[in-house]
């Protein structure tokens, strides 16, 4: 059964009276082919315009949806011959971030990713997408590997945030994260970021520091949640969606300030109600941005890289 948010009710009081409908219909023997029509086009109507004008804090429901295709999803469609690493070699492996090798359209790749989950055992397992120190050092660990071995990084976030509890702190959580936004920033190799559901604070930015990242159309990425930001700025989690207008969290907003070079579009009524064409449209943008990136020798491609984060926040010239 569909889960649908908060402001979907209306869509899904249509989707219920149409399903009756159609089983009064399969019951009895009833002609209501024209009944049905009429309501699957107001349904359609509606969906449409519903998601056409949705708020930043609509967005991050949209981005947060349990259906919504995850990273194991994009890896077993996208990636064929997977064979997933495990471990940063130093303390232990970290289910909330998944890696590996293997191939994309043809040409070898690492691929990391977080994932949260996609039921009650899993979500537990990989602790809801949060990664402790040593998820980062693995991450690290296959992009300096990617390096050694000429392979393209593919990475999907999809993260509240880093784990922010004390034993994570204890082993080194912000070097961690810091260590793996440098392995990033000096690959050799070319880096495509791709955010497919929520980039959460620095435990998203520790992969999403690519030469190209794109954005799915109803993801979100800031530096807080837009809960954390109403406790600290209105002590008051209740303004949440305040904050997530305030923070310019949606694509449109991060494409327009320059800190992400690219949006995919999801299909009508978002990611989680057609995850195969979604995710086909990510493996068509990351081709049509692996291609230049692959014509440019090594020195060229980190000297970009370089360049581009640095000019984020800079004011054009008059």
């Amino acid at each position: 059964m569909r889960h649908f948010l908060e402001f979907e009710k209306p869509i899904a009081e249509l989707e219920s009276k149409i399903e009756e409908l159609r089983k009064m219909s399969e019951a009895d023997g009833l002609n209501i082919a024209e009944e049905v029509a009429k309501l699957t086009e107001k349904h359609d109507r509606l969906l449409r315009a519903t998601y056409a004008k949705l708020t930043a804090w609509q967005k991050t429901q949209v981005a947060r949806h349990e259906d919504r295709p995850k990273t194991g999803d994009y890896v077993r469609a996208l990636i064929t011959e997977f064979t997933p690493l495990a471990g940063d070699r130093a303390f232990a492996d970290d289910a909330a971030v998944v890696g590996g090798l293997g191939r994309f359209r043809g040409r070898s790749v690492a691929v990391i990713g977080t994932e949260r989950g996609s039921d009650t055992d899993s979500r537990v397992k990989s602790n809801f997408g949060m990664a402790r120190p040593e998820g980062y050092r693995k991450a690290r660990r296959l992009i300096e590997l990617a390096g050694r071995f000429g392979l393209p990084v593919l990475t999907f976030v999809d993260t509240f945030g880093a784990f922010p509890g004390i034993d994570a702190e204890a082993r080194g959580q912000a070097e961690a994260i810091a260590r793996s936004i440098e392995a990033c920033l000096e690959a050799p190799v070319p880096v495509v970021v791709t955010i497919i559901g929520e980039g959460g604070s620095g435990g998203a930015m520790a992969l999403a520091a690519g030469d190209t990242v794109l954005m799915l159309e109803h993801a979100v990425y800031s530096v807080i949640t837009p809960e954390g930001c109403a406790a600290i700025l209105w002590k008051e989690a209740s303004q949440a969606a305040a904050a997530a207008e305030a923070l310019k969290i949606t694509a449109d907003d991060l494409k327009r300030l320059g800190l992400i070079d690219a949006i995919v579009p999801e299909p009508l009524g978002g990611a989680h109600r057609d995850a195969e064409t979604t995710i086909a449209a990510v493996g068509d943008a990351i081709a049509a941005a692996l291609a230049p990136l692959l014509a440019l020798d090594a020195p060229a491609r980190t000297a970009r890289r370089r360049d581009k984060f640095l000019e984020m926040g800079r004011e054009p010239p008059a």
